[in-house]
């Protein structure tokens, strides 16, 4: 990660992505300007003394870390040429398609050899910040399984509480840590409710933009974010709980405080998916990853209204600013409860994703075709059975959905010491299972 130090951060962290990514500078050049900057040099590619091994970024740096950076030049979003594999966005509209679309959620990560190569040489927030390595790794899926069907920006839930002014560490063996977490209400002073997008996030949109150059119209570009009561939970735990035990304390004994916190968050997730499309996105994910964590009564209280406003907001805000309006995806995972579902599928996001908790043909019964598609929802964990057992499952699942208004996905991601070639083997069976159970239904008519 970066350097625990103020000194130099901006230069350390672009000169350690100048490693196996074919950055414009040498390794030589690289060492000069950096020794140039002020930077301590131990060896190339490792850290200078004093640097953290869990390392952080503090809020305050966020922009200037971007800033150091090479610029972008952003092409504007009505220049792009619409996707040439429009499947996913036509599953999501509720378009007919001759097969089922597929990819994964983390299908950019640890499970790929050439990621865990990049890693080598740049810590997680590190990449997610640099345009360049983040458009690699969004793109390394697509360049090895080619028949993929999106690809979703690389990036992070965490960099909204990033921008809001509270620091994250990710931590080897621990994951996301808030080393100053949220602890009761007049903590909420301290954060920033308004952030400067642009100064804060620019490197997401970089990101977006490039990524949405890079991929040459091949597939749709997929932008995301995660849900308000998720991020809450993230900012109040300090990092990832089993129990969700203090950010449910603050819902039940400061419900005005939590309310105020969740509707900031939903104000600051609008615009940033807003600004993800007129980057260029073209599909937009909402992650409620710990909506299941809640009961109904709270649920429907302090979750369901701000996933709600999410959806309905971005898309006055698209048309209002004129800029494509794009399908909308909900996850709540594990969100189950009488009611809940049909709510979701009532509301403005085109698709719901769902986990492998429920069989796809009760939630094809749930949610009616007429009113939402579904994503989803093998067990990812079925990706450590042989391809041929993948394909059985995969034949099973599609058969539940149906090959319409359908998009193929794990019901939640892949695990890093998946094996790609099963990665693989559920993207082939999706497509040739979907395209064969088609072609049977268009004889029988």
């Amino acid at each position: 990660m970066a350097p625990s130090s103020d000194a130099g951060q901006t230069s350390w962290a672009s000169l350690t992505l100048a490693v196996g990514v074919g950055a414009v500078l040498g390794a030589a050049a690289a060492v000069a300007a950096a020794k140039t900057s002020g930077v301590e040099i131990s060896e190339f590619g490792k850290a200078p003394k004093g640097a953290a091994t869990a390392g952080r970024l503090k809020p305050d740096e966020s922009g200037a870390m971007a800033a150091g950076r090479r610029k972008v030049k952003r092409v504007p979003v009505e220049d792009f040429p619409p996707a040439k594999n429009d499947l996913l966005l036509r599953a999501a509209r509720g378009e007919e398609t001759e097969r089922v679309p597929v990819w994964m959620h983390r299908q950019a990560g640890r499970y790929l050899p050439e990621f865990r190569e990049l890693r080598k040489h740049a810590d997680f927030f590190t990449m997610c910040q640099d345009p360049e390595l983040a458009t690699e790794v969004t793109l390394q899926p697509l360049e090895r399984f080619p028949t993929l069907d999106a690809v979703i920006v690389f990036s992070d839930i965490l960099v909204i509480p990033q921008a809001m002014g509270m620091e994250v560490q990710m931590v080897p063996g621990r994951g996301p840590v808030f080393p100053d977490r949220l602890v009761d209400p007049a903590d909420l002073d301290r954060l920033n409710f308004k952030p400067d997008m642009e100064k804060t996030l620019g490197y997401v949109y970089d990101v977006v933009n490039l990524t949405r150059q890079r991929v040459k119209a091949r597939v749709p570009v997929i932008g995301f974010s995660g849900a308000p009561f998720t991020l809450m939970g993230y900012m109040i735990e300090g990092g990832g709980s089993k129990t969700m035990s203090k950010v449910k304390a603050w819902l039940y004994c400061h419900p005005e405080a939590s309310k105020k916190l969740l509707q900031a968050l939903t104000d600051i997730i609008i615009e940033y998916l807003v600004g993800k499309v007129r980057a260029g996105a073209q599909l937009l994910e909402v992650f409620e990853s710990s909506g299941g964590d809640l009961g109904p009564e709270l649920y429907d209280e302090f979750s369901h209204p701000y996933l709600c406003q999410i959806a309905t907001k971005v898309k006055a805000e698209l048309r209002a600013q004129g800029l494509p309006e794009v399908p909308m995806t909900v996850f709540a995972r594990n969100v189950r409860h009488e009611g809940a579902l049909e709510k979701l599928a009532d509301s403005e996001y085109d698709t719901l994703s769902l986990d492998w908790n429920i069989l796809p043909e009760v939630a094809r019964r749930r949610v009616s075709i007429k009113k939402a598609s579904l994503q989803g929802n093998l067990d990812p964990c079925a990706l450590y059975a042989s391809p041929d057992r993948i394909r059985a499952l995969v034949q099973d699942m599609v058969k539940g959905f149906g090959t319409q208004r359908y998009i193929a996905n794990l019901g939640h991601g892949m695990l890093p010491d998946h094996d790609p070639e099963h990665a693989h083997a559920l993207i082939l069976a999706v497509q040739e299972v979907s395209a064969e159970m088609n072609k049977k239904t268009s004889q029988a008519n």
